[in-house]
């Protein structure tokens, strides 16, 4: 108790700690921590069912999922880690190449997944996804691959790179929303119907965006934007899926097309999207991602 005269003082918890909290708390998930190759991983896991593992996308983190792991976690068992260096999962002690993140990945399947599981893969974590079914592909169900990079060299517009480049160098909410507005088609839209949601989303990425493990992450972006060979693709055995957001100004439709022609993988197109098509069309992408799962 405090003496009279004297206000208690009560410790303030970090804004983005607090605004992670808050969006976990309205999902149907469980948190938990997994050294992983040597990196401490934070998973979340929720649903019963198959079993769907989910990868955001670079300078993102496992909630960007979290307008569509209510749906999926009705039918499925669904998997969300923090990719190394991102979230709340830590940078990792050595460099993180392409077999460390494989591996990474690898024992993420199999401390959580009872059965081979579909891959969902989101631009960064879309190259991920593809690589590891080129390596392990006996160990998936299904690939679904969302406005991924890999399929073709990295080539986003010119605005989209200055705002990206704003934002690295000085995160911030005005470069912050200069990004986000890259990043969707409709920025106000989304901000409208997340409602509550909204703000801790912001604070959140914004306070992960000025961490010193952005670094490491910002690495995996060579890997991440390395063309694939076509002739590679070619060798992925398991069921793949692309699902494109229209308006995708990072990694163009066209890329979609021509990797759909080629390799004869379905190609599902959410309208009203850019390269966020699960944040922008929850409700589309969700349909769109059943039938890839087979169970539309």
């Amino acid at each position: 108790m405090s003496s009279r005269g004297e206000v208690e003082r009560r410790p303030r918890r970090p804004a983005g700690e607090a605004a992670r909290e808050r969006l976990l708390g309205g999902l149907p998930v469980m948190e938990r921590r997994l050294d992983l190759a040597g990196v401490s991983t934070a998973v979340l896991e929720g649903g019963d069912g198959p079993p769907v593992v989910l990868l955001h996308g670079l300078g993102e983190f496992a909630v960007v999922w979290m307008r569509v792991i209510p749906g999926l976690a009705a039918s499925h068992r669904v998997v969300v880690p923090d990719l190394p260096a991102h979230g709340a999962s830590t940078p990792a002690d050595g460099p993180l190449d392409a077999d460390r993140v494989l591996g990474w990945l690898d024992e993420l399947i199999g401390r959580t997944c009872p059965s081979p599981p579909a891959l969902v893969g989101h631009c960064l974590g879309g190259a991920i996804a593809a690589r590891f079914a080129l390596a392990h592909g006996h160990r998936l169900a299904r690939l679904v691959l969302v406005d991924a990079y890999g399929l073709d060299r990295y080539r986003p517009s010119p605005a989209f790179t200055l705002a990206t480049l704003g934002y690295l160098a000085r995160p911030g909410r005005r470069s912050q929303d200069r990004m986000f507005r890259q990043c969707m088609a409709d920025l106000d839209g989304v901000r409208e119907s997340m409602g509550a949601d909204w703000d801790p989303f912001e604070t959140y990425a914004l306070d992960r965006a000025g961490t010193p493990g952005m670094r490491d992450a910002r690495r995996l972006m060579a890997l991440g934007t390395a063309t694939i060979p076509p002739v590679d693709l070619d060798r992925i055995a398991v069921p793949t899926t692309l699902i494109w957001g229209r308006e995708d100004r990072q990694v163009r439709l066209r890329v979609a097309e021509a990797a759909s022609a080629r390799h004869g993988w379905r190609l599902r197109v959410i309208e009203g999207a850019a390269d966020d098509p699960a944040m922008e069309r929850p409700g589309a992408f969700l349909a769109a991602l059943r039938a890839a799962l087979g169970s539309a």
